[in-house]
């Protein structure tokens, strides 16, 4: 009776034993049909699974548009592998040593998406970052008054001593970056030493790369956890990737603050006002149907506010620490001789190279280039997408895919740079090197469409304040920054001087000599 398992089989027994047997051999007989029917349902999902694991590796590997572009199997086949890189913070170091052994094109898998929204919306501002506009006026004038503080401050705390010279090249960013965007309502005064905005700190933080990569791969696990309130909040709170402050916490408190502090003056005073929150106010109170809300404009200015600080101090950060070293020597002296040949009628009443004249010193500008080249303020991979099929290098990409272009690759092509790893501001102004390739390959700023908007506020800061620094003093790097590199933090990475033998992240300690 134990061997006969079909359905009518089971139903024949059961009528059998009934008036002879226990129900005990009926519950076994059943059980053992049941085992069998359980094994086959397991057997049967697990050949599903197999068959569907066999028809995503084909896919991934043989048939998908873009299988045809070279590449590990293994970054193929998930995007984890590669969001494993970011975990380990070597996700640029690593796509740049796949582009070697691959070739320009290698497969990954991994605001506003609009074209035409992001246009409209840069229309309403491009004005106030236009370069006339820059070099000329108020903006100008805040540049050469940031430049000339940050002196005062070296000769206020220098005394014979270095200086770290990262949060204080933060400082110039910050009260650069917050009077151009909110004027009176919002400007910040750390280079006079104010320690309420000198607290602003939250924006060095180094804890938040952990917390970055979770927000990246897990979005919404990570917003949940952090929403917890209660008895939920103090357990999830074990669980946190970063314990609170999250980096530019303070930023965007202070961006909240500027903007109801700018909502609540007068007609008048609003029309005063040359920043950036005016000119998008100006757009909401005359533009009855489409125009900005108290939202939008909230929004897109504290993202100009973040996008102004960590870039600009971090690249005058790269350039002084690159021309102080002794090797460079040579190069710190060219820098020197083109300001001091400045003539007064170049400089403002306070002794500081106007923006204007300082825009046009070659060899400024070269040393700020090359800086940007090996140091760019966001080196690792900038996304892009198409709504429809492209092709890029011969592959084609079909529309939607992400797809990402790295400064820090770019910029080390041994094709275009020679030596691309040496800090050489000459090759900018050698008629001996390919300057349409070179240029055609800088990336520092992005390109097209989506280029940097602030990019002509950031050359006139860095190149107004390198003239008026360099005209002043001279520099040497201390405690070993010589042999030890300067680190910034992006997204998931730790980027600095590969040539060195360590690297101190958010720290760089410089002596600077009186001429």
């Amino acid at each position: 009776m134990a061997t006969n398992c079909g359905e009518a089989s089971i139903v024949s027994v059961i009528t059998d034993l009934q008036s002879t047997l226990s129900g005990q051999i009926v519950v076994e007989v059943v059980c053992h049909n049941a085992g069998i029917k359980m094994f086959m349902t397991i057997a049967a999902a697990f050949a599903v699974s197999i068959a569907f694991v066999v028809h995503y590796i084909c896919q991934s590997l043989f048939f998908s548009p873009l299988a045809g572009i070279p590449g590990p199997k293994s970054f193929a086949l998930t995007k984890w592998r590669l969001a494993f890189e970011d975990y380990k913070g070597t996700r640029t170091r690593k796509l740049h040593a796949l582009h070697e052994q691959y070739g320009p094109v290698v497969l990954n898998m991994f605001s506003f998406s609009s074209v035409k929204r992001h246009g409209d919306r840069k229309k309403l501002f491009a004005h106030a970052y236009a370069k006339s506009t820059i070099l000329k006026g108020e903006t100008a004038r805040t540049i050469e008054t940031k430049a000339r503080k940050f002196i005062e401050l070296l000769e206020r705390e220098r005394d014979g001593r270095s200086i770290d010279i990262f949060p204080t090249l933060h400082y110039v960013s910050l009260d650069n970056i917050t009077e151009f965007v909110y004027g009176d309502a919002g400007k910040t005064a750390c280079l006079d030493s104010v320690e309420k905005d000198r607290a602003l700190r939250d924006i060095m933080a180094t804890g938040s790369r952990r917390f970055t990569w979770f927000m990246v791969h897990h979005p919404k696990f990570t917003t949940w956890l952090y929403s917890r309130t209660g008895l939920m909040g103090c357990i999830a709170r074990r669980f946190y990737p970063l314990q609170e402050p999250i980096p530019y916490t303070d930023i965007k408190l202070h961006a909240m603050k500027a903007f109801r502090t700018f909502s609540n003056f007068s007609t008048e005073e609003k029309a005063k006002q040359s920043s950036l929150i005016s000119k998008l106010w100006n757009h909401r109170s005359t533009q009855k149907e489409g125009g900005l809300d108290d939202l939008d404009i909230a929004s897109e200015c504290a993202d100009h506010l973040d996008g102004g600080i960590d870039t600009t101090s971090d690249t005058l950060m790269f350039a002084i620490w690159s021309l102080s070293r002794p090797k460079h020597e040579k190069i710190q002296q060219r820098l020197i001789n083109e300001v001091r040949n400045l003539s007064e009628d170049e400089l403002n009443t306070d002794g500081i190279p106007r923006t204007e004249v300082a825009s046009k010193l070659e060899y400024v500008d070269a040393v700020i280039k090359e800086t940007l080249r090996l140091f760019a303020p966001l080196p690792a991979s900038q996304p892009r997408s198409l709504p429809k099929d492209t092709t890029i290098d011969g592959y084609p990409i079909p529309a939607r895919t992400v797809v990402s272009i790295s400064p820090y690759i770019q910029h080390r092509n041994e094709d275009v740079f020679r030596d691309p790893l040496t800090f050489d501001p000459g090759r900018w102004l050698d008629p001996s090197q390919d300057a349409a390739q070179m240029n055609k390959l800088f990336w520092a700023f992005s390109s097209g469409g989506r280029m940097c908007i602030g990019m002509h506020l950031a050359m006139a800061q860095m190149t107004t304040f390198l003239a008026a620094l360099y005209r002043k003093y001279t520099t040497e790097p201390r405690d070993g920054f010589d042999i030890v590199s300067p680190g910034i933090t992006s997204r998931f990475e730790v980027f600095y001087d590969e040539s060195c033998s360590g690297v101190r992240e958010h720290q760089c300690q410089i002596v600077f000599k009186p001429q």
